[in-house]
């Protein structure tokens, strides 16, 4: 995600600024107590359903609470997802919650975090270079394309599974490096 530095954003992934570096004015959305959602850019009240189309249309935004001006970004996109999840076709099953939920206080809790980060961002670049192939086809074709090509898909997302079982040894090996480190440092390991 774009790293937000007072009300602008910089899209890029060096955290200096070089020619490449957009610097985009962040939208604010205020959070008023009465629950309701004020956007300060088109001056209107919006809905959930208003912010969810500002997540699909890639728009940069921050929710603030209108009196203390507390981020509530992080709450009102958990908002939109249980929304989704309690809409008709979830994404997650009670065994994948479950287990996210086991994580909270656990000592890889902050490596499961970036871990998934990762592993949504691989889902998305895969998912942009397959919208991107499928330019100019219509829905149809797509469909045929996708019943004909299944084994492909299926060889496609078992190398999205090995890179990922390998991004997750990667992780534990760092965790297992740093605390040797941290003991040795502590003289509890020779």
């Amino acid at each position: 995600m774009p790293k937000i530095k007072n009300s602008t954003v910089e899209s890029g992934a060096a955290s200096t600024m070089s020619p490449e570096t957009k610097v985009v004015p962040v939208r604010v959305i205020k959070k008023y107590p009465n629950r309701r959602l004020y956007d300060t850019t088109t001056s209107t009240y919006i809905t959930l359903t208003d912010v969810r189309q500002l997540v699909m249309s890639g728009a940069v935004f921050v929710v603030r609470d209108a009196k203390s001006s507390d981020d509530l970004t992080r709450s009102i996109l958990l908002q939109i997802i249980l929304e989704e999840e309690t809409g008709g076709a979830p994404m997650f099953t009670e065994a994948v919650l479950a287990n996210i939920i086991r994580f909270y206080g656990n000592a890889m809790q902050g490596f499961m975090g970036a871990y998934l980060e990762k592993n949504v961002e691989s889902f998305m670049d895969l998912q942009v270079k397959m919208s991107e192939q499928s330019k100019g086809m219509s829905p149809e074709t797509w469909a045929q394309l996708m019943k004909a090509q299944s084994p492909m898909m299926q060889g496609m997302m078992g190398t999205y599974v090995e890179q990922s079982k390998s991004l997750f040894t990667q992780m534990q090996e760092q965790m297992q490096k740093q605390s040797e480190q941290m003991l040795t440092a502590f003289g509890l390991k020779r």
